[in-house]
């Protein structure tokens, strides 16, 4: 028998970690640049616009944006399931449950605000490339910087904690020991890339 179910949540979980991971793990490291100034961003973003555009937009759409809609659309499922209780058990296994869907919510809004307005709208519709200079200003308002801030701690805990999710779902991990250990790697790394993201906007108030 074929279990749709079955099938469909590990595909949910693989194209969370891979895809989700990917763009993260790029989107952290060309904005790492920023460290090194304005030209050290510029520079990034000026490569990144070598790639072909018919290439870059297939990259974009068959290899992002379509894994990450049936992710979001399928963990809205998921989590419209869930029964969060993290006051009832506050087991630390219980809390990143809680908190892999509380953040798969945040993002959704933050994505939908984020990917709106600085790709389809700057870039697309004005057709001003993304720049330090641009960056810069757009975090002049310290509300955005602040939902910045919070809408990337959401996707690197939802991506770490995913991490600890997949090795269980997929059976990598089986027993409690290697679990925890996994956990604990996870989280660490969760630690790092959130304190790495404060490094890099603080970039843009010293330039």
């Amino acid at each position: 028998m074929f279990h749709t179910t079955f099938y469909l949540r590990r595909l949910h979980s693989l194209c969370g970690l891979v895809v989700l991971g990917m763009v993260l793990l790029e989107h952290m490291f060309t904005n790492s640049t920023a460290i090194l100034g304005p030209q050290g961003l510029n520079t990034a973003l000026e490569m990144m616009e070598l790639i072909p555009k018919p290439i870059f937009m297939g990259l974009e759409i068959g290899g992002i944006a379509i894994p990450l809609l049936f992710h979001g659309i399928y963990g809205i499922y998921i989590a419209l399931q869930a029964k969060n209780n993290p006051g009832n058990y506050p087991y630390a296994r219980n809390r990143n449950f809680a908190l892999q869907r509380w953040t798969a919510w945040f993002l959704v809004v933050f994505l939908i605000w984020h990917v709106g307005y600085l790709r389809f709208y700057v870039k697309g519709v004005t057709g001003t490339p993304i720049s330090f200079e641009l960056l810069q200003n757009f975090f002049q308002n310290p509300v955005v910087v602040v939902l910045y801030v919070l809408g990337m701690w959401a996707a690197i805990f939802h991506f770490c904690n995913g991490i600890t999710t997949f090795c269980m779902t997929w059976g990598i991990t089986k027993g409690p020991r290697a679990q925890n250990a996994i956990s604990i790697i996870s989280m660490l790394l969760c630690a790092a890339m959130c304190v790495m993201t404060l490094v890099f906007m603080g970039s843009y108030f010293v330039y």
